[in-house]
């Protein structure tokens, strides 16, 4: 079989995969083609490649006689039209929000598999886009935040006085937010930290970061590592602690998101105005509609002196190891779904393969996104 890499967007420097997996996928007997240009943002030339033993060509070559093509963003319903019927493409496509892309996909006769449905489970974290891109964003928004802050992050004891240390409001302990808790822990912040699952506490605590709790929370266990939707009487109790804490914090990183649903308002426009005039918001749930009331996806706005960033590319302005762990990713995965002599073989019978397929034969494959077309449909 043939696996064909597209360019990602201008606005992404990030790449699916780098040489040293390309390298890998030969040795699985697997040609491969990569669109001139692909790796540029990350530094890759397309002579890596080519040492590699990939074959550099062109997007529509790509698109049109490759039996597998990916990208880390989702590709244009105009790309998909043109791929022949029983193409397998794999992408990050957001098929909850993306509503539209999925019913091109079925027109189309693509199977799909989108990597940021992969369940969450033990077996599938060595898969986990979501989590390997976290990481990177939770790193990346608390440096983000020290460069637009007015002021030192660390404690500083010198001869003109001393300078206090920094104030940080993290915002959901996931991967994300457990990442940047050390990133702002590491440049001297002092950091508290929201998380509506209590079981996070210690480990929140065993990074020296002090855990707010609010009483009250519903039970998260099985939502994968995400939030889960919670009581109004608990959201008043949260918005009323985080209100708090925000008016005297110099740093917020939010990262609350919950799957198919527009992210949660944590921070408002209230509680905005009532922060010093210096300090930094960076909403890492941007793209869902972000944290933070005022937020704008791709956007940084100043509201009464408060800089708000949401910057849904953070991971892509470390491309060279957002692209590493982003390429790892899917080579275990693709291990799933490619057979000892090279060949494609879709075992639908693997939790990780059906869960993670979109659309197959006509057919919409992932129960959450068919339960979503059905309701936009009635």
């Amino acid at each position: 079989m043939t696996i064909g890499i597209l360019r990602e967007p201008q606005e992404d420097r990030r790449v699916v995969m780098l040489p040293e997996i390309v390298g890998q996928l030969v040795k699985m007997n697997v040609q491969v083609k990569v669109e001139s240009g692909a790796g540029n943002g990350a530094m890759i030339s397309d002579d890596e490649y080519k040492t590699a033993g990939a074959s550099i060509t062109t997007k529509e070559d790509v698109l049109t006689s490759t039996n597998l093509v990916t990208r880390i963003n989702a590709v244009s319903n105009e790309d998909i039209s043109r791929m022949p019927e029983g193409t397998v493409l794999l992408n990050v496509f957001q098929p909850l929000f993306n509503k539209e892309i999925v019913m091109e996909l079925l027109n189309k006769n693509v199977t799909s598999f989108s990597m940021d449905m992969i369940p969450r489970t033990t077996r599938a974290q060595a898969m986990d886009i979501l989590s390997s891109q976290a990481t990177a964003a939770g790193y990346k928004a608390v440096l983000v935040a020290a460069t637009n802050l007015p002021k030192f992050f660390p404690m500083f004891m010198t001869a003109a006085g001393s300078i206090v240390p920094a104030k940080v409001l993290i915002i959901g302990a996931g991967v994300a937010g457990l990442q940047a808790i050390a990133t702002a822990k590491r440049l001297g912040g002092v950091v508290e930290v929201f998380d509506t699952r209590a079981a996070v506490k210690e480990e929140v605590k065993s990074l020296g970061a002090k855990f707010i709790e609010v009483e009250g929370a519903a039970d998260s266990s099985a939502a994968g590592g995400y939030a889960v939707e919670q009581s109004k009487e608990f959201l008043d109790r949260q918005k009323q602690k985080i209100h708090e804490s925000a008016s005297k914090s110099d740093v917020i990183i939010t990262t609350a998101q919950i799957p198919g649903r527009k992210a949660p308002v944590l921070i408002t426009t209230q509680t905005i105005e009532c922060m010093k005039a210096g300090s930094v918001i960076v909403d890492l749930a941007a793209s869902t509609g972000g944290n933070c009331e005022l937020t704008k996806s791709n956007e940084t706005i100043i509201h009464k002196g408060v800089t708000i960033i949401g910057n849904s590319y953070l991971p892509s302005t470390i491309p060279a190891d957002s692209s590493k762990m982003f390429g790892k990713n899917v080579l275990n995965f693709l291990k799933l779904i490619i057979n000892k002599e090279g060949n494609l073989n879709l075992n639908f019978e693997d939790d990780i393969v059906k869960g993670s397929c979109i659309t197959h034969n006509k057919e919409i494959i992932h129960t959450k996104v068919k339960e979503s077309q059905l309701v936009v449909s009635n």
